[in-house]
């Protein structure tokens, strides 16, 4: 079984800054595509940035491209999602995934096969 934790969120005013963290308990395969989804109260949980782990390709969400920047550090031991320019409609609960022996790296939430328990981000007006 592989656990997925994530830290960072918390409250910020509007057009601040946050980063996620995602630390997984291991790596199954090196062959993997990990990223963040998010869920607010009554609207159906969205896809925000997926990155691969075969070259390091990365895909964004609209709403969110431009403002959010996935990676992962050198070790490979840990996804970040760097937010910018936060805004009120982005007050969700947000998710790290993984899905390990991925032949390919998209967000269709059906692939992933782990998720961890959310770290809630709060953006005021």
């Amino acid at each position: 079984q592989v656990q997925l934790v994530e830290s960072g969120g918390g409250s910020v005013q509007a057009g601040g800054s946050l980063r996620l963290s995602c630390e997984a308990s291991r790596y199954i395969s090196s062959r993997y595509c990990m990223g963040w989804f998010r869920q607010a109260p009554g609207k159906e949980r969205e896809g925000l940035a997926v990155r691969y782990s075969i070259g390091g390709a990365t895909a964004y969400a609209d709403s969110v491209k431009g403002r959010f920047t996935i990676s992962q550090d050198n070790a490979k031991t840990t996804l970040f999602l760097q937010m910018r320019d936060l805004k009120p409609e982005d007050t969700a609960m947000y998710y790290c995934v993984a899905d390990f022996y991925a032949a390919k790296c998209t967000m269709n939430g059906a692939n992933f096969d782990y998720w961890g328990q959310g770290t809630q981000v709060t953006v005021s007006s």
